[in-house]
């Protein structure tokens, strides 16, 4: 996991979910820059077991007891289903170090997705945009406050969107739409022994049908709009198939102090309104109301003891700095979250200024992976 923004370790709700760390290493061998502009080190072989496998990549325990994090990105969905990846594998690996995990997606990488049909001159257009999105990208990365680093996505998502402008039109030349069975087959409905009833599967199948005719015209409003249709005649489904916790449920797995009956009903309502603004589709009147719920939430949460809040993490401390952590973590808790705000970003920071060699001890070294071998079968980027 990437460290995040510095103002951002402070946020009084880690009490409750434990904070990890890791940053990039500097590896020791020698930096070569690519036409691309992305800063990665000459290849290496590194050879051990997998302590984790997620979707972009493993993590490695080699031999040499150090931690590395390697990418996956130059490989096919494909090649990764035939390695069958698993913890406590080993595996050998080739790749150069890159500096940042942002470094992993390079063009080529992005490239790999793109139509074949898509010209030479618009391939220049779109190398020039995604190196103002990479720089962009490091940019919000670094940025000192939430605020900056929010205009460097907004001004990425602009460029995205222009980019998206150049490839849909050959995206929509090649593509071949699944027929409408296949597609609601992939929801999971079979498998889970969920029947929709014909008269929404006669509905649905028409709604599909016109949504593919627009998204084939571009016309990406309506088509977008016409899939609202869809999703709306699908909820109930949805729900059965992922049932949505009551507002008892939710609440009733956390660790709470009693919360008093006229916020308790006040709770249960901008819950609902929350799971309301979810099924309409209204992200951002979802994402203010359910902050606002775990705002008056947190209030009434317990928190973690300081031994459980550092058990999360993969290292222990000395005594003389585990003193100093418990002490900063208590008069953390002392304060008020609302009143005391700056004062606790302030002992968060400190907090995590005397973990920050603790981090620097285990932090991964990240490769992008250029020929992966297991059991003695070699596989390259195809």
């Amino acid at each position: 996991m990437k460290k995040p923004i510095k103002k951002t370790w402070m946020i009084a709700s880690a009490l409750t979910i434990g904070m990890a760390v890791l940053t990039p290493l500097q590896a020791g061998a020698t930096a070569v820059e690519p036409t691309n502009g992305v800063t990665v080190q000459i290849e290496q072989q590194v050879t051990g077991t997998i302590k984790s496998v997620h979707g972009d990549g493993i993590n490695l325990k080699a031999r040499d007891g150090k931690n590395y994090f390697i990418s996956f990105f130059k490989f096919s969905d494909e090649q990764l289903e035939q390695m069958n990846l698993v913890e406590g594998q080993e595996i050998t690996v080739e790749g150069g170090v890159v500096e940042d995990y942002l470094d992993f997606y390079t063009f080529e990488v992005y490239k790999k997705d793109l139509p074949k049909n898509v010209p030479n001159d618009e391939l220049t257009k779109l190398e020039k945009m995604f190196s103002e999105v990479k720089k962009l990208e490091k940019e919000a990365s670094n940025a000192k406050n939430m605020d900056e680093a929010e205009k460097k996505y907004e001004e990425m998502n602009k460029i995205y969107e222009e980019m998206n402008k150049i490839t849909k039109p050959y995206y929509l030349a090649s593509w071949q739409p699944q027929p409408f069975e296949e597609f609601l087959e992939d929801y999971g409905f079979n498998e889970n022994n969920i029947v929709i009833a014909e008269n929404d599967k006669k509905e649905l199948k028409a709604i599909y049908e016109e949504w593919v005719k627009l998204e084939k015209d571009g016309q990406d409003e309506k088509a977008k709009e016409k899939m609202k249709g869809f999703n709306k005649i699908l909820h109930p489904y949805l729900d059965e198939l992922y049932p949505t916790p009551t507002f008892e449920e939710y609440i009733g797995r956390l660790d709470l102090i009693d919360i008093p009956a006229e916020t308790i009903t006040k709770l249960k309502n901008i819950y609902a309104d929350v799971r309301k603004a979810e099924r309409e589709e209204n992200y951002d009147l979802f994402g203010e109301i359910w902050a606002e719920f775990h705002d008056i939430l947190g209030e009434f949460i317990i928190p973690q003891t300081f031994e459980e809040y550092m058990s999360s993490f993969e290292f222990k401390v000395n005594k003389a700095d585990s003193k100093q952590l418990k002490q900063l973590y208590e008069e953390i808790l002392k304060l008020d979250r609302k009143e005391d705000s700056a004062k606790i970003e302030e002992k968060w920071e400190a907090f995590y200024n005397i973990l920050e060699p603790y981090f620097e001890a285990i932090k991964a070294i990240l490769i992008s992976a250029s020929k992966i071998t297991i059991n003695g079968q070699d596989y390259l980027p195809q």
